[in-house]
């Protein structure tokens, strides 16, 4: 059985995320919530609010008399790119440089199987 959560148009890049998402990528629920909560930086909270949605979908799916957050395993987790929002700001001599704001979409799968 598989749950999934999806995080859209997050405020951050995804290549900052994507480091997280391999730190937790296999392990089992609660070991990858400890680890990302021992882990001081802005992107493990995005990822910690998506597994803890995807741990209570699969509850809420299955029933909480079927199911427990020790079975389940993180199958799936992936940071993938977003909308960019585009901005401008002024430099010397009249130029301008642009400035990319990018925006993530976090994907998180839970099973009760480890694959």
């Amino acid at each position: 059985m598989e749950a999934t959560a999806v995080a859209k148009y997050q405020r951050i890049s995804p290549h900052k995320l994507r480091r997280y998402t391999n730190l937790v990528r296999g392990k089992d629920v609660n070991s990858a919530l400890q680890i990302l909560q021992f882990t001081p930086k802005r992107p493990s909270r995005f990822l910690e609010k998506v597994i803890k949605s995807a741990v209570a979908n699969a509850i809420n799916i299955e029933g909480s008399s079927k199911l427990s957050v020790e079975d389940l395993f993180i199958k799936k987790a992936t940071a993938d790119e977003g909308p960019t929002m585009k901005r401008f700001r002024p430099q010397t001599m009249g130029r301008v440089v642009r400035i990319r704001r990018r925006t993530s979409h976090i994907t998180v799968v839970v099973s009760d199987t480890r694959d």
